[in-house]
């Protein structure tokens, strides 16, 4: 995702841009509600949260609080990119916030703390 990122920005002649495109959830952890900045041809923010199966299109996949939370405070520039068929070959689609509009989101986890 990170070189086709480049490449595209490449591609456009935005080798400035090209060069600032950070992989957050490797250097940074996990906790920023998306797994790479890039930018689009403007040099607008494009915050792309990743989410990989080896399965069809419409497996289910996870998405955690805090990736709800960053798609709707950044609704402009957060994207999620799912990629699908991973293991034979790969394909690729965008969704765009608000999430719900493509998707039924269902809690199956809770977090117990002790009284």
């Amino acid at each position: 995702m990170l070189e086709h990122e480049r490449d595209s920005l490449m591609a456009v002649g935005r080798a400035d841009l090209a060069k600032r495109i950070r992989w957050v959830s490797h250097l940074d952890g996990d906790g920023a509600g998306y797994d790479i900045r890039s930018f689009d041809t403007n040099g607008n923010d494009r915050l792309i949260e990743v989410k990989t199966t080896n399965g069809w299109e419409r497996t289910p996949f996870y998405i955690t609080r805090n990736e709800l939370a960053a798609a709707e405070a950044r609704r402009a520039d957060w994207r999620l990119i799912r990629l699908w068929n991973f293991s034979r070959e790969p394909r690729a689609f965008e969704l765009r916030p608000p999430l719900e509009a493509h998707v039924s989101l269902m809690a199956i986890s809770f977090q117990a703390d002790l009284l």
